[in-house]
């Protein structure tokens, strides 16, 4: 696969936050609550404010525990799960998020279908993730490659997930989070060990916290605006990756160097 975009470089990274941004922004949310999108509906703007869609399917890896699920609840706006049970089956959340391109100025919608299946699911329907050629692999766009900065286990897991899981897929976009980055006083992951692990694998590396989403007056009721907010970054890194990767793909812009394996330090 193509290297990684660099970060802004595809897509304007605060435009969230501008006037004509927030206009945007609105269709996603229902008086700053966040709505909730179906796998069949998308968001309504009026009819002078314009978006073309570009949809995407995105499954998340990670070892049990590491907050696959709490991640795409915040992506979601939903409420997070307050006690860890594992994943029963397979669960899909639609999130779209609007985001303006450097090059052009346009704006698109992104629609993520993201993918959270449970380990116990996963080792019943072994078709999901065969050793080549099934249904996973082929329809991914991308992977979210999961690991608890309060789990040693779950960041020493990231190479072979990232070998077993995406090294037979080329063109799928591939993302590392690191989760519970809050709880960092606590970390098991020191620095060091981030550096090192991005010379050997030269990917996109986010940080998320796991602390409750923030509330409005009412004390119940996530805030939608600032639940945004805390995810931007997320779903921007998101939208870059995958536009680019697709612009290359197009023949639209130059493949840059492609990302070396494991043991190949970058530059």
């Amino acid at each position: 696969m193509a290297g990684p975009a660099a970060p802004g470089s595809v897509i304007v990274p605060d435009w969230h936050e501008s006037a004509q941004g927030k206009e945007y922004l609105a269709c996603i949310l229902r008086k700053s609550r966040r709505r909730v999108f179906g796998l069949l509906e998308r968001p309504v703007l009026p009819p002078p404010v314009a978006f073309d869609t570009a949809s995407y399917k995105i499954f998340v890896s990670g070892k049990s525990g590491v907050g696959k699920t709490a991640l795409v609840a915040k992506l979601a706006g939903l409420e997070v799960p307050v006690v860890h049970h594992e994943t029963t089956g397979i669960q899909t959340t639609v999130v779209f998020w609007p985001a303006k391109l450097q090059a052009s100025d346009r704006v698109v919608m992104f629609r993520f279908e993201f993918w959270d299946c449970g380990e116990s699911a996963l080792k019943k329907f072994e078709h999901m993730l065969p050793v080549s050629g099934q249904a996973c692999k082929e329809n991914a766009d991308a992977f979210l490659f999961l690991f608890s900065f309060t789990d040693r286990a779950s960041f020493e897991d990231l190479p072979g997930q990232l070998a077993r899981v995406a090294g037979e897929a080329p063109g799928v976009v591939r993302m590392v989070i690191g989760s519970k980055f809050d709880q960092y006083v606590h970390t098991d992951v020191p620095e060091r060990d981030l550096a090192a692990f991005r010379q050997a694998w030269p990917l996109p590396l986010l940080r998320v916290k796991s602390v409750p989403g923030r509330r409005l007056a009412d004390g119940r009721t996530l805030d939608g605006r600032a639940g945004l907010a805390d995810v931007a970054h997320v779903l921007n890194g998101l939208a870059e990756q995958l536009w680019h990767q697709d612009q290359v793909a197009a023949g639209l812009l130059p493949a840059p160097e492609a990302c070396p394996g494991p043991g190949v330090v970058g530059s």
